[in-house]
């Protein structure tokens, strides 16, 4: 039996995704000594254990006591009930001989059923650990730290940060299930990008509580379409309440209620990844509901405004990754922005892909250049029409026209919202194929769902932008 079934046996057992960790710092401690830190895990291994679907001692906190802190390691592993897995937060990385010596320490002198090592040596490093399949390996993916970004977020290759290209060849890696990602839930939009580029790897998100990582945005992130798929550990957040089992408690029903309100979501038609950023734009008011002014002088329940993106670089890039799905199905030379809301939109793409872009003016310069299209580009190349929404083909058609006036050939256009105003035929009809990472009905159903728009105000939009259910 593999790590991760057993680990997901854990989870339905108990109903629990609440991962137990037991940091004993030496400011919780009566006294600084081994033993009392011994003492202190076991009291809330005892207080906890039904409420755990795992528990996760920190090393260091042990080691830091010499001989008698590895003994009470040993022996707080050996004090979780059987069938409880546990999780030595560790994070070895070391290779050949080293890296046996460190798993045959971890898994057979010291117990634990898992350990947290960091990737920088590369696969073989892991090789030791991942040798019995019932043996766990979390991997350092994207921790939460403040410089963690001086090498995580690099970009590779102009085309995505470090620890997404990790996160795709962990998930490569991952032969005999188990081997799982650590992803810090401090950062939401950070865990939905690494659980879209690997949507069934088990994920540890640490940092609810102390570390101010919100449990439902975590959830809404990082939880795979079944529920399942992360482990939330919290460690000072219980063990310095005034009743630890009885803070355990009301996490873990916490969590449960956050799983069943995702549940109950009228339309499960968004990954996590996916409805974290719809969520994200709502709240960055990139879409609004109320009564707005249109330019025709009719007033609209609706309000979609994504320039707002060019000011919110997070939000900006979490977008820009939703493109990538439909143009790594795509054959392209370069992208095309249609200005202006778009511009900010490909610049993020071409960024995170490499794919160099050009962009069609609005008014042509009756000085300068002259040109029609800024950037570089060679005649007969093949450029993707990036547009922020549609809602007829209008203004697409103006851009594709000066793009291929210019030599340039168009056979895509992909947008992040589809207002399903009838663009998609009049594409078509005109041989222009059309994507949309969303459509405003199934944004529409999904904020009615979580409770962030009401059903009358769902219909209001539909009525007025004519969407049939």
């Amino acid at each position: 039996m593999s790590f991760f079934t057993r680990l997901t046996d854990r989870c339905l057992s108990v109903d629990s995704l609440l991962c137990i960790g037991l940091d004993p710092h030496v400011e919780l401690l009566r006294q600084a000594t081994a033993e009392e830190a011994r003492d202190f895990c076991c009291r809330l291994i005892e207080a906890t254990a039904d409420q755990a679907c795992a528990f996760k001692p920190n090393s260091a906190f042990f080691e830091v006591f010499g001989a008698e802190g590895w003994t009470a390691l040993r022996e707080v592993i050996a004090a979780v009930p059987e069938g409880i897995p546990v999780i030595l937060d560790a994070k070895r990385g070391d290779i050949a001989s080293t890296a046996q010596a460190y798993s045959r320490a971890v898994f057979e002198t010291l117990g634990a059923d898992a350990v947290t090592l960091s990737p920088y040596l590369g696969s073989d490093s892991l090789e030791p650990f991942l040798a019995d399949p019932e043996r766990g390996v979390f991997l350092l993916c994207k921790t939460s730290n403040p410089s963690a970004d001086d090498l995580q977020a690099l970009n590779i290759e102009g085309i995505e940060p470090l620890y997404l290209r990790l996160a795709r060849l962990a998930s490569g890696w991952n032969t005999a299930d188990n081997l799982g990602l650590v992803v810090g839930a401090t950062d939401p939009i950070t865990l939905a990008q690494v659980r879209r580029v690997v949507p069934d790897m088990w994920l540890l998100a640490p940092g609810v509580g102390a570390q101010g990582g919100n449990l439902e945005g975590v959830c809404r992130a990082g939880l795979r379409q079944d529920g399942l798929g992360m482990v939330i550990p919290v460690s000072r957040g219980i063990a310095q309440a005034e009743a630890p089992r009885a803070e355990a408690i009301r996490l873990k029903e916490r969590i449960n209620s956050i799983c069943e309100s995702m549940d109950r979501e009228a339309a499960p038609v968004l990954s996590s990844s996916m409805a974290a950023l719809a969520d994200a734009l709502l709240e960055a008011g990139c879409v609004r509901f109320g009564e707005f002014k249109l330019k025709s002088g009719a007033k609209s329940p609706i309000y979609i405004d994504l320039r707002l993106l060019a000011s919110k670089p997070n939000l900006l890039t979490h977008a820009a990754s939703a493109y990538l799905p439909i143009l790594q199905g795509l054959h392209y030379d370069r992208l095309a922005a249609l200005p202006y809301a778009a511009l900010p939109i490909a610049t993020a793409i071409s960024l995170q892909t490499g794919r160099p872009m050009v962009y069609p003016r609005k008014e042509i310069k009756d000085y300068g250049t002259g040109y029609a299209v800024e950037g570089g580009y060679e005649r007969g190349e093949k450029v993707v029409l990036i547009d922020d929404l549609v809602t007829t083909g209008g203004s697409k058609f103006e851009g594709i026209e000066r793009l291929e006036a210019a030599g340039l050939e168009v056979h895509d256009v992909v947008v992040l919202i589809d207002r399903e105003g009838g663009a998609a035929q009049e594409l078509a009809e005109a041989g222009y194929r059309l994507h949309a990472v969303y459509t405003l009905s199934q944004l529409i159903e999904h904020w009615v769902g979580v409770g962030k728009v009401s059903p009358q105000q769902a219909d209001e939009v539909k009525r007025f932008m004519g969407i049939r259910d």
